[in-house]
């Protein structure tokens, strides 16, 4: 019950921001239209693929998830520094719950986003099949890896710090390297070992893979996702936990 409020008051905070419903839910679809009229312009005899729609959805639905560290980070750092938690932490709510509260709202908003995504895809060439479904679930899983990222950098930083780690350096660094940008293959060498040891590329190969009916290709890729949300989280928890009893992290 008291996680059900918290998680209440915070989807409230997000969405009394249109700039958090611009970023999170209309930012990728501008992507979306820019990169397909590019798509559109590029000639048939180039046999250029590269923003074809089944390997820009993929990539536009996973860089549209990692604003979720940039909305929990921040809302977590103005919690801080306001008067608000500290009352609540005098409350009988433990560290975890106060993570799920922070976490709960993010996630509804990352399987908008997802379904919001893919679906403005499908208008543009994308086919609509029941893997679609399956495409918003593993999306949504995968952004559990940003919000990780935005309760710890919130729990450390203050709110312009957290803006901008989260806001510029996170989300360049995850579109990069995931290969939404810039095919992963085509730079090869040192960036592209560097992409497959880091989670952001395997979230939009998993993505991709449940796209395509591939479950076999999809669960490596979750796996590696998922290890990496879990320790992130674990950080996160740990680091919230220090600031509760008053520690230093």
């Amino acid at each position: 019950m008291r996680i059900n409020l918290f998680a209440k008051r915070n989807a409230k905070e997000i969405l009394r921001d249109p700039i958090n419903l611009f970023f999170g839910l209309g930012f990728p679809l501008i992507l979306l239209v820019m990169l397909s009229v590019i798509n559109s312009s590029i000639p048939a005899e180039a046999n250029n693929t590269m923003f074809s729609i089944e390997n820009l959805a993929p990539g536009l639905a996973m860089f549209g998830t990692a604003f979720m560290a940039l909305f929990s980070g921040m809302l977590l750092s103005k919690d801080r520094a306001s008067s608000f938690l500290m009352r609540l932490f005098a409350s009988p709510m433990t560290s975890f719950d106060f993570i799920v509260g922070y976490t709960l709202p993010m996630i509804v908003m990352a399987s908008a986003q997802a379904a919001i995504t893919l679906l403005a895809s499908c208008i543009v060439g994308l086919e609509l099949t029941v893997n679609l479904l399956l495409a918003i679930l593993v999306t949504t899983l995968a952004s559990l890896l940003f919000v990780g990222f935005g309760l710890l950098f919130g729990s450390l930083l203050d709110e312009k710090a957290v803006g901008g780690i989260c806001g510029a350096v996170l989300t360049n660094v995850a579109g990069f390297l995931s290969g939404v940008f810039i095919p992963i293959d085509l730079i090869g060498g040192a960036f592209k070992k560097t992409a497959e040891i880091l989670p952001f590329y395997h979230s939009v190969q998993a993505i991709q893979a449940v796209l395509q009916g591939n479950i076999g290709e999809l669960l490596p890729h979750l796996t590696i996702v998922l290890g990496y949300s879990v320790v992130i989280f674990a950080l996160a928890v740990i680091v919230f936990q220090r600031k509760m009893s008053g520690g230093k992290a």
